[in-house]
């Protein structure tokens, strides 16, 4: 096997809920060094870890604190040691989130700049006098409300900080060198210490227009959302980006992942290609689709063959560039089997389809915890059983917009991010064998009881299963070559939930296809035709093969 990095396939860990070693209801460190066997079983090479920094948890972590120490939530940094070495001696690699467009207000850096305007503190953040007792421009946060807040201990004057996300995240000033190089030697701390690189967090949020002039609004608030004016100011974060590499990921030969909304399609090769600013970035195209509406009642089914025609189409124009990563969902988004198949499709059947398709795109797919499994979205019957920041104000954005207190629940039981923050259900005991304790940080999903991985590690009919089945046949000979390198070739779907792709390199091809349709369908191959890989039994006869309804089919030819 090569050791491309594009030829792994990576997890992701949100380690809150991953496993929990000392039964205080929340994931750590220790709970993660328990199940090394299980992820080099699976056959991962690559793991990224969501923040385990110091951090106050407004935002789950992504408000970070310290950027050189590890929460105690999770442990300390020799458990943190303990873990990049065990990895390692399974031949897993570690990456860290990297939050730099913003910090906690918790940081001594926010802190400093508050108690003195005229400390070097206060040039690593936007401060800005408001409009007449206004904020300074009409930009909304991602997390809702203005993007402004008036700064701490200044109250009484019209001073105010940018924050893109929630008021405690306030954003850092990219445009102050001094704050770059503090944050490029917080990076090579980390890829000296081991890790072999970064997911970088909401980084093309580092441009700004520094005259703060504001955008036409798009909702009747009268604001505009910060996406558009990040996505107006997409090239402008270029240069800072090149920098970074330079000074950082470049020298280290450390894996970046970028977390890169709004690039513009024709700047792609700045961005992945052989001399880009990373390695790769994921491919957020699916969920793009619905992320472009500034309230999230405004939520809209994404079909089949709307993910498929979109996904497709990222495909077909990284192929001569560079790589993408694919996803079916993260820490951010809600279940894929849940969010984006139809109801039929909704099971077992239907999560091993998905993720057929998932790791044998071209690029290094990442596998969320759980997905392995099959987890579906979990059934939240109060508000208050939310914790995610995003859902409670789209809660009450729903609710003055005229929904009921059900329609707005039902909206977030599909949409929110908590749904996929759950914890890791890793058996049919208490708290699905995530933790000891009498309450978990966030509820267990009420189908733990059947969907588990214990259920599923001996049933070689399972998600897991089949999953392992497809990480193997990326992983090894004959075809590891052809899915790490081969072009990605988009097949004409016979049906809408049909979706059909091949890989193709030095003449040989491999078709995957994978049918969401009800009933079965009916696909043509050339005589040489074998069948390496299927979720189900299929039929082959007359040079076509019968594909069974809710099935994926890998094919060598």
């Amino acid at each position: 096997m090569s050791n491309k990095w594009w030829g792994q396939v990576a997890y992701q860990i949100y380690p809150k809920s991953f496993c929990d070693s000392n039964g205080d209801g929340i994931g750590d460190l220790q709970g993660i060094i328990s199940k090394l066997d299980y992820l080099k079983d699976l056959g991962v090479k690559l793991v990224w870890l969501s923040p385990i920094f110091k951090s106050p948890f407004v935002d789950q972590g992504y408000d970070i604190a310290d950027y050189q120490a590890i929460d105690p939530t999770f442990g300390t940094m020799e458990d943190f040691d303990e873990l990049l070495a065990k990895a390692k001696e399974r031949g897993i690699s570690i990456i860290l989130d990297l939050v730099i467009n913003h910090c906690s207000s918790e940081h001594e850096w926010f802190k400093k700049a508050c108690a003195d305007l005229n400390s070097e503190e206060a040039k690593y953040f936007y401060i800005r006098e408001g409009k007449n007792g206004c904020p300074p421009d009409n930009l909304r946060s991602y997390f809702g409300g203005s993007v402004w807040e008036k700064l701490p201990g200044h109250e009484n004057e019209d001073l105010w900080y940018l924050h893109y996300f929630c008021k405690e995240q306030p954003d850092l000033n990219w445009y102050y060198e001094p704050l770059r190089q503090k944050l490029y030697e917080m990076i090579n701390f980390w890829l000296e210490k081991g890790v072999a690189g970064f997911r970088i967090d909401a980084i093309m949020n580092i441009a700004k227009d520094l005259t703060f002039p504001g955008l036409p609004a798009d909702a009747p608030d009268g604001m505009c959302s910060a996406a558009k004016m990040t996505a107006k100011l997409s090239d402008e974060a270029a240069t800072f980006l090149h920098e970074m590499n330079n000074a950082t990921f470049k020298k280290h030969g450390a894996i970046s992942v970028a977390e890169a909304f709004g690039v513009n399609p024709e700047s792609l090769s700045n961005y992945i290609g052989k001399d880009g600013f990373f390695s790769t970035i994921f491919d957020f195209s699916a969920r793009e689709l619905n992320e472009k509406y500034p309230a999230c009642y405004r939520y809209r089914p994404v079909s089949i063959a709307k993910w498929r025609d979109t996904i497709f189409a990222s495909q077909e124009r990284v192929n001569d560039i560079g790589f993408m990563c694919p996803i079916i969902e993260n820490h951010d988004e809600p279940r894929g089997v849940s969010y984006y198949l139809p109801r039929h499709a909704q099971n077992a059947d239907g999560a091993k389809a998905f993720g057929a398709v998932n790791v044998l795109l071209r690029g290094m797919p990442f596998i969320y915890q759980g997905q392995e499994i099959g987890m579906t979205n979990t059934r939240f019957d109060s508000i208050y059983e939310f914790d995610d920041v995003a859902a409670k104000d789209n809660y009450k954005v729903a609710l003055e917009a005229g929904l009921s207190e059900r329609q707005a629940l039902d909206i977030l039981n599909i949409e929110s991010r908590d749904n996929a923050r759950t914890p890791v259900l890793w058996s049919d005991e208490k708290n699905a064998g995530f933790s000891s304790a009498q309450i978990t940080w966030l509820k267990v999903h009420q189908d733990y009881k059947n969907l588990n991985v214990r259920a599923q590690q001996n049933d070689p009919d399972s998600t897991l299963a089949f999953y392992q089945k497809l990480i193997a046949l990326k992983n090894n000979e004959p075809y590891h070559d052809i899915l790490t390198d081969g072009k990605f070739v988009a097949l004409e779907p016979q049906a809408e939930y049909v979706v059909p792709f091949a890989r193709e390199l030095n003449g040989k091809q491999i078709q995957v296809i994978a049918n969401f349709e009800d009933s079965a369908i009916v696909h043509k191959v050339t005589p040489n035709a074998q069948v390496v890989l299927s979720s189900k039994s299929v039929e082959i006869k007359d040079n076509q093969i019968i594909i069974p309804a809710v099935c994926a089919v890998v094919i060598a030819l």
